[in-house]
């Protein structure tokens, strides 16, 4: 699939001066544009960090709250000082990593997928995972009158994402634990995965052209309200129901040379969590605001409501879940096995933690020397 384009946003909303929308916002599928925000720029105050500007990029998705809310909010920018956030928005994970390997972007909110791939492509120079943002929002959601227990999926039409995505690789995993055989390259086999952009997987299903979707939030509240019904949520296939759907990824030059930055936006995503866990309501709103902002459309309460608490924000990267999820990807065919030694540098972001009074993360043995 081409790599979407990105469109650096013309600015940031004062928080005080953004109403907080109890809805708003549509989902863009993977390698849609994105668009201009047309909204004021908020000066950056303060005394200015090592780089003038560090440019953030993200999905304008739900599974990205973290990076919807610190914008927001205005929560990153104020731990930036005099540094300006430059945020731009982004549809599709293989866009980000060329952004980030190319140098035209600093430090991104990425799945787990598009992470370790990026990582690998670069032979391990480029890129660090540097923390967690979320984990949850995805669902198996499928046609009641077709599918009726987990079993009636085989012979069934699927969509996914993109080929080799996240939610593609945990579905193929899923299948295969059924005793399924799908070829991970066509999607043809006992259950035919379809990889569909996001953004027309409920036309797709109002069509009839697929039976489900495993798909993330709010993808899956979408196909809901079109008269889907959750089949699994994924988290239920997880140790304690948690498992990685995005990390903070930082270009390993901008890390080398502007460390200080780096630090001052873990700092800011930290602070976004906690905000968010303990204002579920107002960073409800405010990320829907955000989305708005972004795509011009709002999610209907119907949709918002059910698919925000599904997704948790957290600092902890959940790294033995990204080598399972490593592992998935090597079982289905779809990448050789990886060498993700040193993917992880959690040091600022434990460095962030002890300063707040929490207790730090780990990086599963795969952090770097």
């Amino acid at each position: 699939m081409p790599a979407s384009r990105t469109t650096p946003r013309r600015g940031l909303a004062a928080a005080a001066l953004l109403p907080l929308l109890a809805v708003a916002a549509t989902a863009c599928g993977y390698g849609s544009q994105a668009k201009d925000d047309e909204r004021p720029v908020v000066a950056a105050e303060g005394r200015k960090l090592s780089a003038d500007t560090v440019r953030v990029g993200y999905f304008p998705n739900l599974t990205h709250a973290t990076a919807l809310v610190g914008v927001q909010e205005g929560i990153i920018q104020k731990e930036l000082g005099g540094t300006r956030l430059a945020p731009q928005t982004f549809n599709a994970g293989p866009s980000a990593i060329e952004a980030l390997n190319g140098g035209s972007l600093d430090i991104g909110f990425l799945g787990p997928s598009p992470s370790v791939n990026g990582y690998v492509k670069s032979k391990g120079r480029n890129l660090r995972i540097v923390s967690g943002s979320a984990s949850g929002g995805v669902k198996l959601v499928v046609n009641p009158d077709r599918i009726r227990t987990p079993d009636d999926v085989k012979g069934k039409r699927i969509a996914t994402p993109q080929k080799g995505n996240t939610q593609d690789v945990a579905f193929l995993n899923w299948a295969s634990g059924k005793g399924w055989k799908v070829d991970a390259e066509s999607g043809e086999g006992d259950v035919s995965v379809v990889r569909t952009d996001n953004k027309v997987t409920p036309g797709a299903y109002r069509s009839g052209s697929i039976d489900g979707a495993w798909v993330p939030e709010p993808t899956a509240s979408k196909l809901v309200s079109e008269g889907a019904r959750v089949l699994l949520d994924e988290t239920a296939l997880w140790p304690d129901g948690k498992f990685v759907i995005t990390n903070v990824i930082v270009s390993q030059t901008f890390l080398k040379e502007h460390p200080d930055v780096v630090e001052a936006v873990l700092r800011g995503t930290v602070r976004t969590n906690a905000w968010i866990n303990a204002n579920p309501e107002k960073a409800k709103a405010s990320a829907n605001a955000a989305l708005k902002a972004e795509t011009g459309k709002a999610l209907a309460p119907d949709v918002i409501d059910p698919a925000w608490p599904s997704i948790r924000v957290t600092d902890d990267p959940l790294a033995a879940t990204l080598r399972t999820q490593s592992e998935w990807a090597v079982k289905a065919g779809l990448i050789d096995e990886p060498d993700l030694n040193g993917i992880y540098d959690l040091t600022l972001l434990n460095k962030v933690l002890k300063a707040e009074g929490r207790p730090g993360v780990d990086d599963a043995g795969l952090g770097a020397e």
